[in-house]
């Protein structure tokens, strides 16, 4: 266990509108292209703004809907890594092998263990993420239809050298072991949670299909609840020092402006459970800037990190940060 006392909004009709073109107009080109792409920024993956609105171009309802199964293609991508973490974390078993299979390169957890839980409480959130997640991908997958893409390998161990540890040594925080003990998961938790809802919040205005930003709008509000919920159960327990640390780590891999926050106040004294704006608005990331935390590496890469092989799909390149 880790010592933690030592260590300008835009119209929305505008935004969706503008954001779904430029994805279908990008989602065109080749692999390449569209694996790095920044989906709500045409002007850049470094921008401070919490809704960044990208170039339109015109689109057809059926590449409407092409570009809509890539968006959920890549959600899954991080519905995998997600549930996983969860599901070994609450139970010490991973997700079922039938929620597995698809396009793309079928890959292996490497890690994942039953944390030796002491609070209830925090015993009971896992549960709960652990199964809102694994319903998260079977929405995802029936919701692609057809073939969804599969379960590429996956990094959740606790060694020093694996995902976890080599985040959390960018803030710093060394040894890191995410199944130690109850803090540790919720550091764990928070790592994902917090990238994952704001990779939702970039997603969903880009999409097109009434029922897909219907079905993916829930996701990112059940994903907003648990990055909430996981923030306040760090701040309730006193453990604000290291998700600063943290927010510092994924911030530095994101690109040069500062949109990540720790959960407290430069003197401690207030939270900050909701990382916002002056507006009072959460703020986005781009797949790229998703990637570049996930991948672990400020440059355009396709693998590293938490996914060793790469993601499966055709969005699966990290931004050129640095």
């Amino acid at each position: 266990m880790i010592d933690h006392e030592q260590i300008t909004t835009s119209d929305d009709a505008a935004l969706h509108s503008a954001g779904r073109r430029r994805f279908l107009s990008l989602v065109g080109q080749s692999g390449a292209t569209v694996g790095g792409l920044a989906l709500l920024s045409a002007c850049g993956s470094d921008s401070s703004s919490s809704n960044p609105t990208p170039t339109p171009t015109a689109t057809s309802t059926a590449s409407t809907e092409a570009a809509d199964i890539t968006i959920l293609k890549f959600a899954l991508q991080l519905e995998y890594l997600s549930g996983q973490y969860f599901s070994y974390a609450a139970t010490g078993a991973g997700l079922p092998a039938s929620d597995l299979t698809g396009s793309g390169t079928q890959g292996t957890v490497k890690g994942g263990a039953l944390v030796p839980f002491s609070d209830p409480q925090v015993a009971a959130v896992a549960r709960e993420m652990a199964r809102d997640d694994r319903a998260h991908v079977e929405y995802l997958r029936s919701l692609i239809g057809g073939t969804p893409t599969a379960m590429p390998s996956l990094n959740i161990d606790s060694g020093s050298t694996d995902a976890f540890a080599a985040l959390a040594g960018l803030a710093g925080v060394t040894p890191f072991n995410p199944y130690a003990s109850d803090e540790n998961f919720l550091y764990g938790a928070f790592i994902l949670k917090d990238v994952i809802a704001t990779a939702y919040k970039g997603l969903v205005p880009v999409l097109g299909t009434p029922g897909f930003i219907t079905g993916l709008a829930g996701v990112l509000g059940t994903e907003a609840y648990h990055a909430g919920l996981i923030r306040t159960l760090l701040y309730q327990k006193g453990f604000t020092v290291i998700p600063g640390k943290l927010s510092a780590a994924r911030d530095s891999l994101d690109g040069s402006t500062t949109l990540d926050k720790g959960i407290a106040g430069a003197d401690n004294t207030i939270s900050n459970v909701a990382p916002v704006d002056g507006n009072g608005i959460t703020f986005s990331r781009t797949t790229g800037q998703v990637l570049n935390i996930l991948l672990l590496n400020k440059a355009s890469v396709t693998t590293g990190g938490f996914y060793p092989a790469g993601v499966n799909g055709t969005v699966n390149t990290s931004a050129a940060n640095g």
